[in-house]
C-alpha cells in the first residue's frame, strides 16, 4: 500500500507542475484545496496560498525566458508537492480515492498541455566559412 501511495504522490506532483501554467490550473488548485480541507482543514487555506506562490514562481521564471532555470524550478516544485502529498496520504489514506478522481479529471488537460517549441537550426557554408550554432550561450575564443 505504501508503494501505491508513493506512486500516487509522484503522479500528483508531476500533474501539478504540468498544469501550473495552463488554463485548467484553477480546477486543479481548487481540487487540491478541497482534498486538504477534507483531511487537514486547518491547512487548506495555506495550501491554496502555497499553490498560488508556486504558480507565480514558475510563471516569473518562464517570463524571464531562462529554460534551464524553468526546468530546475519545475523539478523543485514537483518534488516539493510530491513530498507533501505523500505525507498527506500517509497520514490520511482515506483521501487517496478523492485524489485519484481529481487526477483522472485533470489527465486530459495534463497530457494536452503544450510542450516547449522545438528548436530548429539550419546553416549553409561555402568555401572556408565556419558555422557555429548553439541552442544556448555560445562563447568562442578565436586567436
Amino acid at each position: 500500500m505504501e508503494a501505491e501511495l508513493a506512486a500516487l504522490a509522484a503522479t500528483t506532483g508531476t500533474t501539478l507542475v504540468t498544469l501550473l501554467a495552463t488554463d485548467t490550473w484553477n480546477s486543479m488548485r481548487e481540487g487540491m484545496v478541497l482534498l486538504w480541507r477534507r483531511a487537514r482543514p486547518d491547512r487548506a487555506d495555506d495550501v491554496g496560498a502555497e499553490l498560488d506562490a508556486a504558480r507565480a514562481e514558475l510563471l516569473a521564471v518562464r517570463d524571464a525566458s531562462d529554460l534551464r532555470t524553468e526546468a530546475e524550478t519545475r523539478d523543485e516544485i514537483r518534488a516539493e508537492w510530491q513530498g507533501r502529498v505523500r505525507r498527506l496520504l500517509h497520514a490520511h489514506p482515506e483521501v487517496a480515492e478523492d485524489l485519484r478522481a481529481l487526477l483522472a479529471e485533470a489527465a486530459p488537460a495534463a497530457t494536452a498541455s503544450p510542450s516547449p517549441p522545438a528548436a530548429t537550426q539550419q546553416a549553409t557554408a561555402s568555401g572556408e566559412a565556419r558555422i557555429y550554432q548553439a541552442g544556448r550561450d555560445l562563447h568562442l575564443d578565436q586567436r
